[in-house]
C-alpha cells in the first residue's frame, strides 16, 4: 500500500512538472477555441528614410515612360543626382532610389516626392498623380517595390541569419519559422523586436505565450527588423558550467604538462 502511495506521489510530481514546462514553452496558451483576436490596425509596411525603392513607370506608349525608367535618360536629366543606382530586369534598366533623410525622393521631371510614412500603393498613386498633373503621361501606371525586404533573426533559434520577406504581412511567427523556430532554450515571454523608427532603434519585448502579442504592431514585421530570442537561465547556466569546465580542464592539462616537464628535467639531471 505504501509503495502505491509513493508511486502515485511520484506520478503527481512528474505531471505537475510537465504542466509547468508546457506553460513555459507553449504559444498562445490563453487563446480560446475559434477566438477572434484583433490585430494592430496599421500593419502595412510604411516607407522610411534611407529605404531603397525600385520604381517602374509604364504607359501604353512606352516612349513616354522611358524618361522615368531608362538609366541613360534619367542620368541625362539629373546628372547631379547621386541617390540612385541601376539594376537590370530583362532588357529594362530600373533605378534603385534611396529615400532621403528628410523622407523625400527625387523622381525624374516631377522632382521631389514626399514618401515618408506612405505605403507602396500610396506612393505609387502619388507619383502617378504628379505625372498626370505635369502632362507627361496621360495614363501612367506606377509600381513601387522595396529593393531590400529583409529581417534578421538572432539568438536561440535553429538557424540564425538574415531572411528575405516577399510580402507586407509577414508576422513574427512566420519570421521565427523561417529561422527554424525557437530552440527549447529560448525565452518565449521576452522575444525582442528591434525596429528603427524616426532614426532611432526601438526595442519591444513580446510574450508569445499570450494572445496579446498578436495585437501588438511589432507582431507584424517591417523591413530591417531584428528579432532576438534570449536564452533561458538553463542555457545560461549550462554555458557557464561548460566554460568553467573548459577552464579547469585547461588548467589541469597545463599543470600536468608542467609537472611532466619538471620530472623530466630532474631525472635528466641525475
Amino acid at each position: 500500500m505504501k509503495f502505491l502511495i509513493k508511486l502515485l506521489c511520484l506520478f503527481s510530481v512528474v505531471a505537475l512538472g510537465s504542466c509547468n514546462v508546457q506553460k513555459k514553452i507553449v504559444y498562445f496558451q490563453d487563446a480560446e477555441q475559434n477566438e477572434i483576436i484583433k490585430m494592430a490596425e496599421d500593419y502595412e509596411v510604411r516607407i522610411k528614410p534611407n529605404d531603397r525603392l525600385k520604381i517602374l513607370v509604364s504607359s501604353k506608349n512606352p516612349e513616354l515612360a522611358a524618361p522615368f525608367n531608362a538609366y541613360a535618360s534619367y542620368n541625362s536629366l539629373a546628372a547631379s543626382d547621386r541617390s540612385y543606382t541601376s539594376s537590370t530586369s530583362g532588357d529594362m534598366s530600373i533605378q534603385t532610389r534611396t529615400v532621403l533623410p528628410d523622407g523625400t525622393l527625387e523622381m525624374p521631371l516631377i522632382g521631389m516626392v514626399e514618401c515618408k510614412g506612405k505605403t507602396r500603393a500610396e506612393l505609387a498613386t502619388e507619383i502617378a498623380s504628379l505625372i498626370r498633373k505635369g502632362n507627361y503621361i496621360p495614363d501612367p501606371s506606377v509600381n513601387v517595390q522595396f529593393a531590400d525586404m529583409k529581417i534578421t533573426v538572432m539568438g536561440e533559434v535553429e538557424r540564425p541569419g538574415q531572411y528575405d520577406i516577399m510580402r507586407d504581412d509577414v508576422t513574427l511567427l512566420e519570421a521565427l519559422a523561417m529561422a527554424g523556430d525557437m530552440t527549447i532554450y529560448g525565452e518565449r515571454d521576452q522575444v525582442a523586436v528591434i525596429r528603427k523608427i524616426d532614426g532611432k532603434s526601438v526595442i519591444t519585448y513580446l510574450d508569445i505565450r499570450s494572445k496579446e502579442a498578436i495585437s501588438s504592431p511589432f507582431f507584424q514585421m517591417q523591413p530591417n527588423d531584428v528579432i532576438y530570442v534570449k536564452p533561458n537561465r538553463y542555457k545560461a547556466a549550462n554555458s557557464e558550467i561548460n566554460q568553467n569546465r573548459n577552464f579547469w580542464l585547461s588548467m589541469v592539462s597545463t599543470l600536468v604538462s608542467v609537472a611532466t616537464l619538471v620530472t623530466t628535467i630532474v631525472l635528466n639531471a641525475k
